[in-house]
């Protein structure tokens, strides 16, 4: 029997008695691993040797959870200090938790995200609880880091390690280890004696140019063969979603406006008929800035106009809030917690000059709140703005809208809520049914813009308008139930990389 040189090489290097690891063997017959593996699999194929596999898993620390395992979880830290600040009898300001805990930069965001997913309590509107039956000591995140870190990792709960690598705090590696063992006819053949064939692995510029290579015997390549896995760049599951509403809201006729992330507080709030007292404007609910603090100039002859509708309103019957309006608060700049700002800005002619009906605009941009986090809320989000400038609107334009624009997604059971918004009435809220727990979820408000907010603006006609959150978009189309497994300090990178449901 003729076989090429690196099998002959492998089938000398195996036993009969003993399995002997495909390293070992690449050792003894001087190969490369890939070498010997590929010719060990080719002698399986022939009967002559057999190749048996088993899976080891690692599991090792990244750096951030060595220093955790030092300084403890940062959600545990945050409880600890918690307790002691009596957030486990009365609400405490978070500022104050934060700042005892001895958190710094991401490791604060790390502590928000993880506090409340864990039960140790909760927080809302700037404030946090403690729960005072919650026990940091059965953490199984803290005690499985305890466990890999003193080298006694097999005693994990799986679910804690799932959890931990989901957090980016182990890496774990599986590796499969062959090994071969020589068969009956393996040793019969070797008995009787076996030549080395001259074979060759790739054809060279030399062999085509002499006609060497209609005389060579070419080695045999196994395309089934374990490679190593690549994980290419591909485009983020949510922004692949956003250019799917950006096609659909363009075939419907609208056009794309942007604007910007900070502004002021007059665009953002007081160009939409809300309070400067209203509960939505306070320090705890906005993310504001300390340099600049304020925008420089704003226009004059807009803000008398937006002024004089929240102190007297607008029309005959107009009455306004009669409540405080201070022109320093609405310089103030912040982030902005709605992309409604933008709309603001064009209804106004402040971003395109002055608009004539009909018009129909769109943006799917972040808003910044400072919302609880849970499986449907975050810090930052994408929202679906959209308005329509047109003569004689009505609720039934914007519900069939809606349907229109929904339905491109497959979802059709679109549920209306009425609502209340400082700056539309009508208003409703809207509702989809979850695919995977049959859930209605809320994934946005919408409603007709009133007069008290048009008219300083120098629109004298209908606007509908609507704020769609393209992440609940995202969980009704792809089934997805926790949106912190896409976007955040929690996302999922197996789903990211792989995953792809439609409904």
């Amino acid at each position: 029997m003729k076989l090429p040189q690196a099998q002959v090489a492998v089938l000398e290097a195996a036993s009969a008695d003993e399995q002997r690891t495909i390293d070992r063997i690449a050792e003894a017959a001087d190969l490369k691993p890939e070498t010997a593996t590929r010719a060990a699999f080719e002698l399986d194929d022939a009967g002559l040797l057999e190749v048996t596999e088993r899976t080891t898993s690692d599991v090792e620390l990244t750096e951030e959870a060595e220093r955790y395992v030092e300084a403890g979880l940062p959600e545990l830290r945050l409880y600890e200090a918690a307790v002691e600040a009596g957030a486990d009898e009365e609400p405490v300001q978070m500022g104050q938790v934060i700042g005892a805990s001895g958190l710094e930069g991401d490791a604060v965001d790390i502590a928000l995200s993880n506090y409340a997913r864990k039960g140790y309590g909760e927080i809302d509107s700037g404030e946090l609880t403690a729960d005072p039956e919650a026990d940091p000591d059965a953490d199984d995140e803290a005690t499985a880091l305890d466990a890999l870190a003193e080298g006694a990792g097999a005693y994990a709960r799986e679910t804690a390690l799932e959890d931990l690598d989901n957090r980016g705090l182990i890496e774990q590696t599986e590796t499969v280890i062959r090994s071969v063992t020589l068969t009956d006819d393996g040793v019969t053949e070797l008995m009787a004696g076996i030549e080395t064939a001259e074979t060759v692995g790739q054809v060279t510029s030399e062999m085509l140019t002499s006609g060497e290579w209609q005389d060579v015997e070419f080695a045999e390549y196994n395309v089934e063969a374990d490679a190593e896995r690549v994980v290419p760049g591909r485009k983020h599951a949510l922004r692949e979603m956003a250019e799917r509403v950006t096609d659909v809201l363009v075939g419907m006729g609208f056009q794309e406006m942007q604007g910007p992330h900070v502004d002021a507080d007059f665009w953002i709030n007081d160009c939409l008929f809300m309070p400067q007292d209203h509960p939505a404007r306070n320090h705890w609910d906005r993310f504001a800035l300390d340099t600049p603090e304020a925008i420089d100039e704003l226009p004059a002859d807009l803000v008398d106009a937006v002024e004089s509708a929240h102190r007297e309103g607008v029309g005959p019957d107009g009455e306004g809030y009669h409540s405080p309006w201070d022109l320093d608060f609405a310089k103030a700049l912040a982030l902005r917690g709605h992309t409604t700002s933008l709309t603001a800005r064009h209804l106004s002619g402040e971003a395109m000059g002055d608009l004539e009906p009909p018009q129909r605009f769109f943006s799917i941009e972040k808003a910044y709140r400072n919302d609880t986090l849970d499986a449907t809320h975050l810090l930052e989000f994408f929202q679906i703005e959209g308005w329509v400038m047109a003569e004689d609107l009505s609720v039934r334009d914007l519900m069939g809208t809606f349907t229109e624009f929904y339905e491109q997604f497959g979802i059709t059971d679109i549920e209306f809520k009425p609502h209340y918004n400082p700056y539309t009435e009508p208003s409703f809220e809207l509702f989809g049914r979850h695919p995977e727990t049959g859930e209605m979820i809320e994934i946005g408000n919408s409603g007709i813009f009133r007069p008290e907010m048009l008219e300083p603006l120098g629109v004298d006609c209908d606007v509908m308008a609507w704020g769609l959150a393209l992440e609940r978009l995202f969980m009704l189309a792809t089934g997805a139930e926790d949106i912190r497994d896409v976007h955040g300090t929690l996302v999922d990178l197996e789903f990211l990389r792989e995953e792809e449901v439609t409904y």
